[in-house]
């Protein structure tokens, strides 16, 4: 009798054995199961993105009232207009983008999406060049900063007179005479975001991609308030409109149309101020030229003896020297440009360091100017008079 009992127990403990391992193979057999679930549902939302209509981006132009939206489609630049539901007409605003279906009804909302090139622009906060590092000039840098930085610092002063500062600035002159370096001064003292583009990188192949890129540009600026957009070598953009009958050059006139309108759209107290930069003034076009857009015009002459003494300071100060009589080197740089005179200090501690030297001499100095220096042909200045 107790052997019979003896082996009921062990068969019971036998059965509870493999009970506990069948448990076991069904929670691993679920736990793999999950995982296939998961890889099922991916595959699925994958097949389902592939079967999916594709959406193009058009941007927000104005809402018309009554739900109705007026939008232009990136790329081919349609317009037409469309009908969104309350809650959508509440979201999106004039200059937003959205995606649209094939039936040209906006699906959802993408937000302000930039050009690259707009996103790769030199955009520099408060930039650490001071009128300290601008030699001479004194009298351009007090125009500058009226136009520029006074309306973004004192803004009650011009309230209190009843005067509209400038709109815009242009500063024009040979290369190398400190256009790009007296806006970065200005932006630094006016704590305002520095917005550098180059007026060639404004020019496309396509047609309404350089107005595009000149409205993104200026939408750039304001969400960077208070900032200074700063045009170099605007001559790309803005010279003088020809009929030549060629596409190309109607593609540059279409970009110039659209800058000229967004100068207009400016206000004149605004937290955005627009310079720019040209060495060619004499090709510009009349348009821009006019007040309104650039109401100051500015030149940035080649620096006079003082301006040379006072850049030669700037650029040797923190060079170690051993008898060098900078004095002596004024006269002989007449008629350079203060990114020649640095090119001097440069070189000539170029030269120090060749032999191995502790300071740079005079001799390499006269040396530097000698290398450095070039022979301007009268005609060749005759353009920036």
């Amino acid at each position: 009798m107790e052997d019979s009992v003896i082996n009921v127990s062990n068969d019971n403990d036998l059965y509870k054995l493999q009970v506990q391992e069948m448990k076991a193979k069904v929670l691993d057999l679920k736990m793999q199961n999950e995982l296939l679930q998961k890889e099922v549902n991916q595959l699925r939302r994958e097949n389902n993105q592939l079967k999916r209509v594709p959406l193009f981006v058009a941007a927000i132009v104005d809402k018309l009232g009554d739900g109705e939206v007026y939008l232009r489609q990136q790329g081919n630049n349609q317009e037409y207009i469309t009908r969104v539901s309350p809650e959508l007409y509440d979201e999106i605003k004039p200059g937003m983008k959205v995606a649209v279906n094939n039936a040209l009804s906006i699906v959802k909302t993408v937000g302000t999406i930039y050009d690259s090139r707009v996103r790769v622009m030199e955009l520099e906060t408060a930039p650490d060049i001071t009128f300290e590092q601008v030699g001479g000039l004194r009298g351009e840098i007090e125009e500058v900063r009226e136009a520029v930085e006074y309306p973004l610092t004192r803004p009650e002063i011009f309230a209190k007179v009843g005067v509209e500062p400038p709109k815009g600035i242009l500063l024009f002159g040979p290369p190398g005479t400190g256009k790009t370096l007296i806006a970065k001064a200005v932006a630094n003292n006016a704590h305002a975001d520095f917005i550098r583009m180059s007026g060639a990188e404004l020019v496309h192949k396509f047609i309404g991609e350089g107005a595009q890129l000149v409205r993104e540009l200026f939408t750039f600026a304001r969400e960077h308030a208070p900032a200074i957009v700063f045009i170099d070598e605007i001559d790309a953009i803005a010279s003088q409109r020809t009929n030549d009958g060629t596409s190309g050059s109607a593609e540059v006139q279409r970009t110039l149309m659209q800058l000229l309108a967004e100068m207009d759209g400016f206000d004149n107290r605004g937290n955005v101020r627009i310079m720019a930069a040209t060495n060619r003034i004499d090709i510009l076009d009349p348009a821009i030229l006019r007040p309104g857009r650039f109401d100051r015009i500015i030149e940035i002459p080649l620096p006079d003896e003082d301006s040379r003494r006072e850049i030669f300071r700037i650029h040797t100060r923190k060079m170690s020297l051993s008898g060098v009589d900078l004095e002596a080197l004024v006269p002989p740089t007449s008629g350079m440009t203060g990114a020649e005179i640095q090119a001097i200090c440069r070189e000539a501690g170029m030269r120090a360091v060749r032999r191995n030297a502790d300071a740079a001499e005079n001799e390499d100095f006269l040396e530097a100017v000698r290398k450095v220096s070039r022979k301007e042909n009268i005609a060749d200045l005759r353009m920036y008079i």
